[in-house]
């Protein structure tokens, strides 16, 4: 007996050690981040930005001064669903790369039976006057094989997996970083719409005392009912750009309310309130293209699947070679519990298999594999001049917005000049009814041009900051999923709605 068992253990000894025996080297190629040569980025920006270090962008949208706006970003990534789920996305993938580790380990199982067999002798009426146990049986076994990763496919199989993970980390990154964005735009939209409705209703108290002065020129007869006629058709003009600047207002409202989780008109009644339009610093630097590389967490996200993608390939070509299983099982049976250590069998064996013939598909795996990294570094590359291109579009952007707010502060000091001397005329008598309509509609083109032009600002900014990658720690380790809060795999409850 001693034997056997000390039989029995050694196998399980050596197949214990078999990884570290007889893994070789992994087939396929070795992946190594391409070179920022490689991807086409150039040594600077084409369009002009201020020098200087790039600032922290973790929490960029502070950089507008807005408590109300802080607010809300940070309820909209702790809240909003599309980050809820690339947390969940990533949490699958980390478990996919668990179970790509497993493949290194060998697989265990154990299975225990017992049976009683009993003897009837005679019966009486029907009923079992006399019955026997012949005898008991337990049997307990147990089993373990491991396929030796000779050739690095499971290996393989765990960077691509690891790869994988990573992209997960980074795509989380990314949709943490669009919200944020599409909250502050939102945002500067909703203040927008609030002062430029403002700037039309105070416009239609000017024109509501431009009527009544025509009203009592024309009693007066000092002109034609004509005068009358023009300026009221000049206030209900104005009036009907009111209630698009509302749906304006309310549409934005109801964005915000969905981006945090919740119900369209859940910040609605907190935001009506008139605030200025939020308004950042006047440039930021970028720093130089090859740091997007870096920054970008969707650039990290195409990097990441380039290496996902090369690992692949190792995986197909394993496939190429000869598969060695190994394995061992022992068996025990007796008639009672206290004798199960007396006999114990076993067995250890190994097995070698080759694919002889498979009409090339294994071969085409393999080709398709690195075709499939190919498309890879095509999109890695792409995202790197999108990003780029993201950068360029913003400064330009920028630079464009903070040139019209310039010209229409002018435009709007001069014109609202233009419209007191015009009413003031008008009231004298020494002007007509058509140079106060334009004055009016001058000074309310240049105070809305301004408006817009503030908001584009504002908005260029933001654009800016999200084509840097903002949001997100691009030095710091992966993003990883925070850990679930009602154990045992059950998703966490969202948590409650803020106000």
């Amino acid at each position: 007996m001693g034997m056997t068992v000390a039989m029995v253990r050694t196998s399980f000894a050596l197949l214990a050690f078999a990884p570290l025996m007889l893994a070789g080297c992994a087939v396929g190629p070795n992946y190594h981040r391409p070179e920022p040569a490689t991807l086409g980025v150039p040594d600077a920006f084409s369009t002009p930005s201020v020098p200087g270090v790039r600032p922290e962008l973790e929490q960029w949208w502070t950089s507008f001064n807005d408590p109300q706006l802080n607010a809300i970003v940070e309820l909209a990534l702790k809240q909003n669903l599309d980050v809820a789920q690339a947390v969940s996305r990533l949490r699958q993938a980390r478990e996919q790369l668990i179970q790509q580790n497993a493949g290194l380990f060998p697989t265990v199982s154990a299975n225990a039976g017992y049976s009683r067999n009993i003897e009837v002798r005679g019966r009486t009426f029907g009923q079992i006057t006399n019955a026997g146990i012949v005898n008991e049986n337990y049997v307990l076994s147990a089993d373990a094989s491991y396929q030796v990763d000779l050739f690095g496919g499971v290996r393989r199989g765990i960077e691509g997996a690891r790869g994988s993970l990573q992209s997960s980390g980074y795509s989380l990154a990314q949709v943490r970083a669009s919200v944020a964005s599409e909250v502050a735009r939102n945002y500067i939209l909703l203040r927008a719409a609030q002062a430029n409705a403002a700037i039309a209703r105070g416009s239609l108290a000017l024109q509501d005392d431009n009527l009544e002065i025509a009203g009592f020129r024309v009693q007066a007869g000092l002109v034609s009912g004509l005068d009358a006629e023009q300026v009221r058709a000049q206030r209900a003009q104005t009036a009907t750009q009111v209630p698009t600047f509302d749906q304006s207002f309310e549409q934005a409202a109801n964005r915000l309310g969905v981006l945090t989780g919740q119900a369209p008109g859940a910040l609605k009644e907190q935001l009506r309130a008139i605030k200025p339009i939020p308004k950042g610093p006047d440039a930021v630097p970028v720093g130089l293209p090859a740091d997007l590389i870096r920054m970008r967490p969707d650039v990290r996200v195409a990097e990441r699947n380039l290496a996902a993608a090369t690992a692949q390939i190792g995986v197909a070509k394993a496939q190429l070679f000869p598969q060695l299983t190994l394995g061992t099982s022992i068996n025990t049976n007796a008639s009672s519990i206290d004798l199960l250590t007396n006999i114990i069998t076993g067995r250890v064996f190994g097995q070698l298999a080759q694919t002889i013939f498979d009409a090339g598909r294994n071969r085409a795996v393999v080709r398709q594999r690195r075709a499939a990294a190919e498309q890879a570094f095509g999109a890695y590359k792409a995202a790197v001049l999108t990003a780029l291109e993201d950068v360029e579009n913003a400064l330009t952007a920028l630079a464009t917005a903070q040139r019209r707010q310039r010209d229409f502060m002018i435009a709007a000091e001069a014109s609202e000049n233009a419209a007191l001397l015009a009413r003031s005329r008008y009231r004298a008598g020494l002007t007509d009814v058509l140079t106060l309509n334009t004055a009016e509609t001058s000074l309310l083109t240049a105070q809305n041009g301004l408006a817009q032009a503030k908001s584009d600002q504002a908005q260029a900014l933001v654009r800016l900051y999200l084509a840097l990658g903002g949001g997100w720690d691009a030095d710091g380790p992966v993003p990883t999923a925070p850990p679930l809060k009602h154990g045992d795999g059950q998703p966490a409850a969202p948590s409650s709605p803020t106000k």
